[in-house]
């Protein structure tokens, strides 16, 4: 193969991994309203401003890359919230009240959360149970469970570093938090792209028989996808647990709907088959721009939860005009 004919190859390679995937009225989107925000406040448009915002949305970034791989094959998943508290709270049990070393609290922490997964995918795939219905069950178990693990009570008492791993820029830009959720949307941003397991999913959330019968093992796909799902909520249970240095079995309460919105805002439709992580990463951070500004503008909290829900209506009434459109 020529010099000249690898470049164009070689430029199609890198145009696909950055490919917004149908995201491109979100991030329009976020553009003006960080052009508004940088009019509207005079603290906005900084780099400590912006370093602020990827912290802010670490944890529900994290989740949302598992929401939308549960999003794209037309499921759903309200646990992501419980069993981020479940994890933290296994951890905190672990490590603390226990004595373990932080290399077998995290991994264990993890593997709890995956078997939350596992057994909500299960549920679905073996049983029939509607997605809806299996996950609300899962989420009211593990809440209940970490509510169990020391009777309702907070532990504290993390080792110095764990703590100040989220706090510390490293390099003075980044902190440990956000360094790891890069890593996972890069990561799932490679298996979305490049990776057939990545692709299936949208051939499933198209239609799932159809997958079938292309030769797509649907039950093995939707059993890992939720698995997978939970233990990015155990992961973004395990940075929150070292930002706070402090668990507690009431944490996570609606982190579900902020990560469905983040998903939805960026593009990924409900209905599976469509979206992707690129633009979840948009919708991730609209809604961090959007709160962060919202704040530096004063404005009441209670109106702010108005303000993202008519966001979240408008991203979805787009995407269904949209799609009577084609």
């Amino acid at each position: 193969m020529s010099a000249t004919s690898a470049r164009p190859q070689e430029s199609r390679r890198i145009s696909d991994f950055i490919s917004l995937g149908g995201a491109t009225g979100p991030l329009i989107g976020l553009i003006l309203l960080c052009a508004f925000l940088s009019i509207a406040t005079d603290s906005f448009f900084s780099l400590r401003n912006f370093l602020n915002i990827l912290d802010q949305v670490t944890v529900i970034g994290i989740i949302a890359v598992g929401m939308t791989f549960v999003i794209l094959i037309a499921g759903i998943d309200l646990s992501v919230g419980s069993v981020l508290a479940l994890a933290m709270m296994v951890l905190g049990y672990l490590n603390v009240e226990a004595g373990m070393p932080m290399g077998v609290a995290i991994p264990g922490a993890l593997i709890v959360a995956a078997f939350a997964g596992f057994i909500s995918g299960l549920v679905i795939t073996e049983f029939k149970v509607p997605p809806f219905i299996a996950t609300l069950a899962m989420m009211s178990i593990a809440r209940g469970l970490a509510s169990m693990i020391t009777n309702g009570s907070q532990i504290i008492g993390f080792p110095p570093w764990f703590n100040m791993g989220a706090i510390i820029r490293y390099g003075g830009f980044l902190t440990m938090s956000v360094a790891v959720m890069l890593v996972v949307f890069a990561l799932a941003l490679l298996f979305q792209r490049y990776r057939e397991g990545g692709r299936a999913l949208y051939a499933i959330g198209g239609n799932s028989e159809v997958a079938r019968l292309a030769g797509i093992n649907v039950k093995r796909a939707t059993v890992l996808v939720y698995t997978a799902c939970a233990t990015l909520s155990g992961l973004a249970g395990v940075l929150l647990a070292a930002r706070l240095d402090a668990v507690q079995p009431t944490i996570g309460i609606a982190y579900e709907l902020d990560a469905i919105a983040a998903v939805v805002i960026g593009g990924t439709s409900l209905s599976g088959g469509t979206g992707g992580i690129g633009g979840t990463i948009i919708g991730v951070l609209i809604i961090g721009v959007l709160r962060n500004g919202l704040n530096l503008l004063s404005v009441s909290p209670f109106l702010q939860a108005v303000i993202i829900g008519v966001v979240i209506v408008l991203a979805v009434a787009a995407e269904t005009i949209k799609q009577r459109g084609n």
